[in-house]
């Protein structure tokens, strides 16, 4: 038997070029349909992409709409509110905005034809009808609702989403093609690709820049004001922990720890000013002496207003006694004068002044006047309305938040009165507190107290949920001498004290998770261990005004180890006493 002879290799060449054109028609088939397939799929894909992105956009569009006119829609500021919506126009797809209050009652708004806003407000909620995408969102202030906002966008028109989809289609087409004549597609493909991604790239930035856009134009001045002031903090606390670590020189430790401490303060006192404007800071009302209580800060107001200010004081001794914040009356008052510092360049005079004004105030109740006048420069009348809105200022970035006169006008709100201005440009102005009378007698006010030290064997029952904040209080009360043990919830404090009821006090927080909060807690307390004193801490939430209704004992954070070894004092002797 012999062997098949091999065949010749132009035989091998031509079965190969026949099995070539052969293959290369069907390849090019499925390859072409493998592609077709692909970018159909490639596109319904950036298609859901891109509508959920653009309901995202306009979502946070609405929420940061919400967040701006919550001070206009609180106060009932038509012309603000329809200022909001207006700016909206410079984006041509919003088609229709508009606002409504608690009631879903029309307030401000715009439509561009054909485009129509409801005429009651919507449940929060995102939905596309046609080529229309319509979203609604609530209006919130804390825990409360003040209204809700409705946008209309339009989306992408067909011709702009072929255009999108154009080089999709190019791709695929000129893809088939070079398959077909098997020259240089996977290169082409490539960088055709690569081009496609870096256009997408470029347009998922462009729409990050516009809506980081949007969002800075409508927060304005809160984000400048707030992030410089509590990045200067920051950058205090976090640079002297650092030298902390460096460092072995008792004094030098000493004035870091100083610094540290004073940008805490600062901290909590510029928080302390937005709540106070928002009326969500937890007031300490006392009857006071409102003459004796001002003329206490004659040295705080000669060193804070330096040697070119002078302060005149006419406060006559028999001024009706104030029920009000001691502290948050010090705070609005030394607003007033330092404002009033800064409108006399070349210095001057402050006059404060009291008087008791009869049947004034509201259903006719009897008012104290403290009227606060400097000789500076005045406030031009189009500026009047706006000078309580919070983060309004007129002084230059680092000067400022535009805090201190909002901290006034909550002050006296909160507190049942009002605030007045009266200015005349180029003759001063003169700000004045109207605080409703207290029929009460003035308690005489107690020194500052001294860290109290634990007496005993006490056991506290710490009740908290961040484990940094758990941490640093715990350390507090074991620098004091007390035992302590801590759970997460209130769920978890009601089922440890069904088992180990033998504590000295119970600290919780107000706001935690689980179906128990602070309050609940202490009112469950109240019911089965009446005789265990109970304190709650609480970083200013709306629910700390109820607390205090109740009777509740509240710590406020920040605190000093100080401020806590008085507070638990006050409780565990003010709960022995009963």
């Amino acid at each position: 038997m012999t062997d098949a002879p091999d065949p010749s290799p132009d035989a091998r060449l031509r079965a190969r070029a026949i099995a070539a054109q052969m293959a290369t028609p069907l390849t090019a088939v499925v390859i072409a349909i493998c592609l077709l397939a692909a970018g159909l799929a490639f596109a319904l894909q950036l298609e859901r992409v891109g509508q959920s992105e653009k309901e995202r956009q306009i979502m946070v569009q609405a929420q940061t709409l919400a967040s701006g006119i919550a001070a206009p829609l609180a106060f009932e500021d038509h012309d603000a509110l329809q200022e909001y919506l207006n700016a909206l126009r410079a984006d041509p797809q919003i088609v229709a905005a508009a606002a409504y209050d608690e009631r879903g009652d029309f307030v401000a708004g715009y439509a561009l034809s054909p485009a129509r806003y409801p005429q009651r407000g919507l449940a929060a909620e995102t939905k596309i009808v046609g080529n229309a995408l319509t979203v609604a969102a609530p209006v919130m202030q804390g825990n409360t609702q003040l209204g809700s906002v409705y946008l209309q966008s339009s989306l992408d028109s067909w011709s702009r989403r072929l255009n999108r989809y154009l080089g999709i289609a190019v791709i695929v087409v000129m893809a088939s093609l070079l398959i077909v004549i098997l020259a240089g597609s996977y290169s082409s493909l490539s960088k055709a690709h690569q081009k496609l991604q870096e256009e997408i790239a470029i347009r998922q930035q462009a729409e990050e820049a516009l809506r980081q856009s949007q969002k800075m134009e409508a927060m304005g001045q809160l984000t400048g004001g707030v992030a410089h002031d509590f990045n200067n903090l920051l950058m205090i606390a976090s640079g002297g922990l650092d030298l902390m670590e460096r460092t072995t020189d008792p004094a030098k430790l000493e004035r870091l720890k100083a610094g540290i401490r004073q940008a805490v303060d600062r901290g909590a006192k510029l928080t302390q000013q937005l709540l106070a404007f928002s009326r969500r800071t937890p007031l300490k009302p006392e009857v006071i002496d409102l003459g004796k209580r001002v003329r206490g800060m004659d040295a705080l107001l000669d060193r804070s207003l330096g040697e070119g200010i002078r302060v005149a004081m006419h406060l006559p001794g028999d001024l009706w006694p104030v029920e009000v914040d001691a502290s948050e009356l010090e705070v609005a008052v030394l607003n007033i004068a330092l404002n009033a510092r800064d409108a006399m360049v070349k210095g001057g005079v402050i006059v404060i002044e009291a008087a008791n004004v009869e049947g004034a105030g509201p259903q006719g109740g009897d008012l104290v006047r403290l009227a606060i006048t400097d000789t500076g420069t005045g406030i031009a009348p189009e500026l009047v309305a706006k000078i309580f809105e919070p983060f309004f200022t007129t002084k230059g970035v680092g000067q400022g938040t535009g805090l201190g006169l909002s901290q006034v006008y909550g002050f006296a709100r909160a507190s049942g009165g009002e605030v007045q201005v009266d200015s005349l440009p180029g003759s001063g102005t003169t700000m004045t507190l109207l605080l409703p009378r207290s029929l009460r007698t003035p308690a005489d006010s107690d020194a500052g107290a001294d860290a109290v030290s634990a007496s005993g064997r006490q056991r506290i029952l710490l009740v908290e949920d961040d484990d940094n904040v758990a941490a640093t209080v715990g350390a507090m009360l074991e620098e004091l001498g007390y035992e302590n043990k801590r759970v997460e919830s209130g769920d978890a404090a009601l089922n440890l004290l069904e088992r180990d009821s033998a504590f000295s006090l119970i600290l919780s927080d107000m706001i935690m998770p689980g179906e128990v909060s602070g309050i609940d807690l202490v009112r469950k307390i109240r019911q089965h261990w009446p005789a265990m004193p109970s304190m709650l801490m609480t970083g200013y939430s709306a629910a700390a005004a109820s607390a205090a209704k109740e009777g509740v004992r509240l710590l406020s954070k920040p605190f000093s180890i100080q401020d806590l070894s008085v507070h638990i004092a006050a409780a565990v002797e003010g709960a022995a006493a009963e």
